[in-house]
């Protein structure tokens, strides 16, 4: 065998591994995020209240692009609920600017989001959902402020702002 086929062999052995750990990562998260929610639908039935960008972020596990939500510069009292559901998530009081494009907050309301291990795009990251409808909300990572050291980086979309009364 050839040095150049021996090295064609050993890509292509990796790259396989890779690819298989990528398919396998993906059909865990999707099994872990399909347990049973409170509110369940159909397809179809999310499409009727959810707009398409929505519907590709909730339920597809979709990312918005950085910068697009107004959420993210969003600093006004109040409590930002499941798109989806109407669920209360996050409060304004945890909420801080992360500089990454996305609505951040430092902790979830107690109870109200879920997690699961995401490993697509060849790495692992926590995803975050919504524990009353499943709807993915974006990602949770360990570079946040205090008091949690955390930081949910939140698709704006997956929310809606319900500023508090005064």
């Amino acid at each position: 065998m050839k040095k150049r086929d021996f090295l064609k062999l050993i890509a292509a052995s990796i790259g396989a591994f890779w690819l298989l750990r990528y398919v396998r990562g993906n059909t865990q998260v999707m099994a872990k995020v399909n347990k049973e929610y409170e509110i369940t639908k159909t397809d179809a039935e999310w499409q009727t209240i959810l707009t398409p960008e929505q519907f590709r972020v909730l339920r597809q596990h979709g990312t918005e692009r950085a910068g697009t939500s107004p959420l993210d510069k969003n600093y006004a009292p109040g409590t930002y609920v499941c798109a989806g559901c109407g669920s209360p998530l996050f409060t304004s009081e945890t909420k801080f600017n992360s500089g990454t494009g996305w609505p951040s907050f430092y902790a979830p309301i107690e109870g109200k989001v879920g997690t699961s291990v995401d490993k697509s795009f060849f790495m692992k990251r926590v995803e975050v959902h919504c524990d009353r409808c499943g709807g993915h909300l974006g990602h949770v990572f360990n570079d946040g402020p205090a008091p949690t050291g955390l930081r949910y980086c939140m698709n704006g979309v997956s929310l809606k702002f319900i500023p508090q009364e005064s």
